[in-house]
């Protein structure tokens, strides 16, 4: 049996991108469709029996009707050539209110054929050509779904997360039991296990969020466990392999060294061989460069020092999204010509410039060095160098003042 796994689409991300003049679109949004179709085409060339995807289709909980046909045009094409494909929700794909539907379910409420939406927890069935596959389903869970008020009122942060890991630790263990030994099977999961590297999800509200350990998924009643949620391919277990196959297109300069792509997976479960072989399949989509310059106090000519590096890069510029970082001096960036640099980078899809600019410390108070002195040296200065705007007495109840505040601080 050989399923293509893949995971984070978010189709929508239209950063650093253009709007394109043929199609009217995004170009990131084309980006993002243009990997879509090498997986398609690579999943009707080999003749998949299944299509698993885990989650976060796209970027918004309320994706545009564009975006919504773009989907569904390559789900139906696979589909239709009798390629199932399972959708599995995720965090991006809920809506905000209770009782709205997901951004997927419109393919369960349809019942299109070899469409297989999971929007909570259990087991799914799916015939495929090479026989019955069990998928456990673990979608994204909110923790208001899963816990009360009264049970979470006087737990913290970390609290609340050991309980949802209970929570869904005794979810998989208890679908699990109701697996057929005789049937492969497969656990579906959006979620963050820990132990997982991340990368650009870092920028994409990942933070005070429920993990789960991986001995939690990696139960031996499973021949593979597919993930999603984490945006950079990474094998967490061999036997069963826990895998994320990472997002399809790169989202930010989060994943400038990741390679993108989805995993080809082949199992073999019989009543004598249980074996899973899997691969990473990479896709050449739009790479993100940063290009890192640091211009000496001395350089008389920074923008040639700039346009030097530039040459150097120039066959890794053409198409792709590229950061230039420049760190110097306050005296060299009145001397940069940024039109001559952007001029020279005019081959990228996208180039900015960030600018890390050095400022040498000046002391406000006369000659003296201000960072060498004590908090209340600093105070009774100050005070004597604006005697023109306090009295005596005013200036002698500032600095008493102050000296009750450095005081509660220990800085004296």
């Amino acid at each position: 049996m050989k399923i293509i796994h893949f995971a984070d689409l978010h189709l929508g991300v239209e950063s650093y991108g253009y709007l394109d003049a043929e199609s009217g679109l995004p170009s990131r949004f084309l980006d993002f469709i243009k990997s879509f179709d090498k997986l398609v085409d690579y999943a009707l060339q080999k003749k998949a029996d299944l299509v698993l995807f885990t989650g976060d289709a796209y970027k918004s909980r309320d994706p545009s009707p564009t975006q919504q046909r773009e989907f569904a045009l390559r789900v139906k094409k696979l589909a239709a050539c009798g390629i199932p494909v399972f959708l599995l929700v995720g965090n991006h794909d809920l809506p905000n209110a209770s009782g709205r539907a997901t951004a997927t379910e419109i393919f369960d409420t349809l019942g299109i054929e070899n469409v297989f939406v999971a929007g909570r927890p259990g087991i799914v069935r799916i015939p495929t050509p090479s026989g019955i596959i069990q998928v456990l389903a673990l979608p994204w869970l909110k923790r208001s779904n899963l816990m009360g008020k009264d049970e979470t009122k006087n737990l913290d942060f970390a609290g609340i997360n050991q309980k949802m890991q209970e929570i869904l630790t005794g979810i998989i263990d208890q679908l699990s039991k109701e697996l057929e030994s005789s049937l492969p099977s497969v656990l579906a999961a959006h979620v963050w296990v820990q132990g997982a590297r991340i990368g650009s999800e870092e920028t994409m509200t990942i933070g005070q969020e429920h993990m789960l350990l991986t001995s939690a998924v990696a139960k031996s009643c499973f021949d593979y466990v597919a993930l999603g949620h984490i945006h950079r391919h990474q094998v967490l277990n061999e036997k069963p392999p826990v895998v994320y196959s990472g997002s399809l297109e790169r989202l930010d300069f989060g994943d400038e060294d990741d390679e993108k792509g989805f995993y080809v997976v082949d199992i073999e479960h019989t009543p004598r061989i249980r074996e899973t072989k899997f691969e990473f399949r990479s896709i050449s989509g739009r790479r993100f460069l940063t290009i890192k310059v640091a211009i000496e106090p001395e350089d008389s000519d920074p923008t040639a020092s700039i346009l030097s590096i530039l040459e150097k890069s120039r066959e890794e510029i053409p198409g792709n999204i590229i950061r230039l970082e420049i760190t110097l001096s306050q005296e060299n960036e009145g001397k940069l010509e940024e039109n001559l640099i952007r001029k020279a980078a005019s081959a990228a899809s996208y180039f900015s410039i960030t600018k890390n600019v050095k400022r040498q410390s000046r002391p406000r108070l006369g000659d003296i060095s201000v960072e060498s002195l004590s908090p209340y040296a600093a105070l009774k200065m100050y005070l004597d160098f604006n005697r023109k705007e306090y009295s005596d007495e005013q200036a002698g109840r500032l600095l008493l003042a102050g000296t009750d505040i450095i005081k509660q601080s220990g800085d004296i």
